[in-house]
């Protein structure tokens, strides 16, 4: 890998640059390293060597991040090569290498700051900024008019590709996943509701300036066509973050009800949400629920390793029984799971 550093590099300009790796999650798709010089802007230079994606994927990733930048979303820019290019594709070791550099996100993860918002500011001012960033996006991404392609949903979450990749142990699983897509199919399209999402738009993939509040968001590595209402439904099980040890249940069912508003009043300040769609807040959940157990097993199968059940058992028990997520925090779900 340091062979394909030097390389990058060279392909940037950033030879004066040191050049520091993320730490990798669990299930990430790419090498991520932070390039800095005294006196110079950050970059986010980013190596993709999986092999599972095409050029014409990456490219049309990044014209979709450039657009957003250009047009005043708050998202981290797209930088050329020496060559005038937003992507560089070369052969190495028998593989194909993708690598792109991107701006730096001005501030934090906030779970960098251990999960604290701006010192002596309502975490409102939070919740009501990340959906009003996430509108943005939105609100941009309904005139979007690419030159590349981005994958549909049903592209990849298509029971053929589902059957191959969940063992039949988990026949059930695999049983009430196809029950609910079929139940997808009936969703409206529309560009109103349906367009190119962010589709992981979470903590972990924006930055908060802890100075002003503002939020810049990276990594669109999975973004496709999905509808609105999945970037929303995902905020809303990111939210369970912040009650999940209160033990009791209307409170955190009062508290979730609030966080879910003031995303909403954030989004809503920048572009509609359809109310149709909203009032099946649960069955996007759902929605949620099944990219979450579809990359836990492409995970585990990359890795080579069998699923842990406990990784998705939250998730498949409600998809099983029919049970809305949502209630984990009415206090129903512990009653229901194994019953």
């Amino acid at each position: 890998m340091k062979r394909i550093i030097e390389y990058a590099k060279k392909l940037y300009a950033l030879e004066k640059y040191e050049c520091h790796p993320v730490s990798e999650h669990e299930g990430g798709r790419n090498y991520v390293y932070i390039c800095s010089c005294k006196g110079e802007n950050k970059y986010a230079l980013r190596i993709s060597a999986l092999g599972d994606r095409e050029a014409e994927d990456y490219l049309a990733e990044i014209e979709f991040v450039h657009y957003l930048a250009q047009n005043g979303a708050p998202v981290t820019d797209v930088i050329l090569s020496v060559n005038g290019k937003m992507v560089e594709c070369i052969g190495w070791m028998g593989k194909t290498i993708y690598i792109s550099l991107f701006t730096y996100a001005k501030g934090m993860l906030i779970s960098d700051n251990g999960y604290r918002y701006r010192e002596g500011v309502s975490l409102d001012e939070y919740f009501y900024n990340t959906g009003k960033t996430l509108g943005e996006i939105h609100k941009l991404s309904k005139k979007f008019s690419p030159s590349y392609r981005r994958p549909e949903y049903f592209e990849k979450y298509d029971m053929k590709y589902i059957d191959q990749l969940i063992p039949d142990t988990y026949v059930t699983l695999k049983e009430a996943i196809a029950r609910k897509l079929e139940v997808f199919q009936n969703l409206p399209i529309d560009k109103s509701n349906y367009g190119l999402v962010h589709f992981d738009f979470s903590d972990g993939n924006y930055h908060i300036d802890m100075n002003t509040g503002e939020i810049t968001v990276f990594d669109f590595d999975n973004c496709m066509y999905c509808w609105y209402m999945f970037d929303l439904a995902n905020l809303w099980t990111h939210g369970v973050g912040w009650c999940q040890f209160e033990e009791n249940a209307e409170k955190r069912k009062a508290f979730m009800n609030h966080y879910f508003d003031m995303i909403l009043q954030g989004y809503r300040s920048e572009t509609d949400v359809s109310a149709e769609l909203l009032e099946q807040l649960a069955l996007f959940i759902d929605m949620v629920l099944i990219e979450n157990v579809i990359d836990e097993f492409e995970c585990c199968e990359r890795a080579g390793e069998e699923l842990d059940y406990e990784d998705i058992v939250d998730a498949a028990e409600c998809l099983i029984k029919s049970i809305p997520y949502t209630q984990f925090f009415a206090g129903t779900i512990d009653e229901c799971r194994y019953n």
